[in-house]
This record gives structure tokens, sequence and C-alpha cells, in this order.
């Protein structure tokens, strides 16, 4: 099971700051390719794709939080109603679904949420989703 927490850099390995950089090099355009951003920020390709999707800053204005899970789903009628409820009652606020067609009987579903108001933490919400026997894999995608 996964778990999220926020804390202080100062007890954290200075490479994942530099991993934020290098991602931030990229989004903003800087530079055009991950060697030349690993090379700009000092840390190795492989430090940057091992830690790329699993480090965040908080954002300055917390008032416009997303985020993207991905989940798989037991082909049965009314598993993804139930997640959209689960959804719903954790007060996130649903922005996209995408589901594929179920190849032996499981479908995958990644889902783009807005959590600006979520009731508890993403770990409660994945906790929730979790407890029914049809719903598998639940992951973190992104965070914003």
């Amino acid at each position: 099971m996964e778990k999220y927490y926020i804390v202080d850099s100062s007890i954290l390995p200075e490479s994942f700051d530099r991993v934020i950089k290098a991602r931030n090099l990229l989004e903003t355009k800087k530079v055009h390719n991950v060697s030349k951003a690993v090379k700009k920020v000092g840390i190795s390709r492989g430090t940057y794709y091992k830690y790329k999707d699993m480090i965040f800053l908080p954002d300055e204005e917390m008032n416009d939080r997303k985020a993207v899970i991905s989940m798989m789903l037991h082909h049965q009628q009314g598993i993804l109603s139930k997640v959209l409820v689960d959804i719903s009652e954790s007060n996130a606020s649903i922005l996209t679904i995408n589901q594929n067609i179920p190849i032996h009987g499981i479908a995958t579903v990644v889902i783009s949420l807005d959590i600006s108001h979520l009731n508890g933490t993403i770990d409660d919400l994945f906790d929730k989703l979790r407890e029914s026997n049809s719903v598998d894999n639940v992951h973190l995608i992104s965070i914003e």
C-alpha cells in the first residue's frame, strides 16, 4: 500500500530537490531533453527516472489541486458507479474518466480528479476504494 507524506526537505537527500529542478527545466522548456536537464542540475539520468514520478512540490496555491489515479475494476455491473460514489462522498470532483474495455474480466480505469476540497487525505480515498473486492491496484499517477 502506498502512503504519502509532507516532509521538510532538510531531511531528504539533495538529489530529490535536483529531480524537481530537472523536471521544472523540462516543463518550462529551458532545456529540451532529459540528458541536458540532469547534467545542468548534477544528477544521473537513473536518479531522475527513478524519482521523477514520485516527488512533488505542493502548489503555492493549494486551492486548485488535481490528481490522476488508476485502478483495475472487475467487470461487474455497478462497480464503476460505486467507485464514482466513493469519490463523490470524499468531496473530490471527477474531471475525466477513461475506461478500457474489459479483458479477462478486468478493465483499467484512469480518473482525473479535482481534490481541492477532498475530505481527508488521498490515502483515505485509496483505502475507501480498496475496500471493494472488485477494485484492485489503486495507484496515484500524478498530483499537483
